[in-house]
């Protein structure tokens, strides 16, 4: 059983910046690609970003360029760098990992972005 607690949501307004954390109870965590995603109401789940073992990173059009994903093998934590935030940016954001039992979703935490 694999566990993913995030946090670092929250309130901001247009323009503002964000850092989520994701901690993964996993001690497998470093050789496996970390995923973003977010759910906005009335919406389906969408992939915002991911970052395979090995650094590499791949982001949705509509994060290019205001987003960061990042990790710490060491802490067993992947980060997600919100700058520029948008009101179209609310939703409840998500960090997922794929292991040999299967998928693995935390919590969600909760972004709120104010015009």
């Amino acid at each position: 059983q694999v566990q993913l607690v995030e946090s670092g949501g929250g309130l901001v307004q247009a323009g503002g910046s964000l850092r989520l954390s994701c901690v993964a109870s996993t001690n497998i965590f470093s050789r496996n690609t970390m995923y973003w995603y977010r759910q906005a109401p009335g919406k389906e789940r969408e992939l915002v970003a991911t970052i395979t073992s090995g650094g590499s990173t791949n982001y949705a059009d509509s994060a290019k360029g205001r987003f960061t994903i990042s990790r710490d093998n060491a802490k067993n934590t992947v980060y997600l760098q919100m700058n520029s935030l948008k009101p179209e940016d609310t939703a409840v954001y998500y960090c997922k990992i794929i292991i040999l039992t299967g998928a693995y979703w935390g919590q969600g935490t909760q972004v709120t972005v104010s015009s």
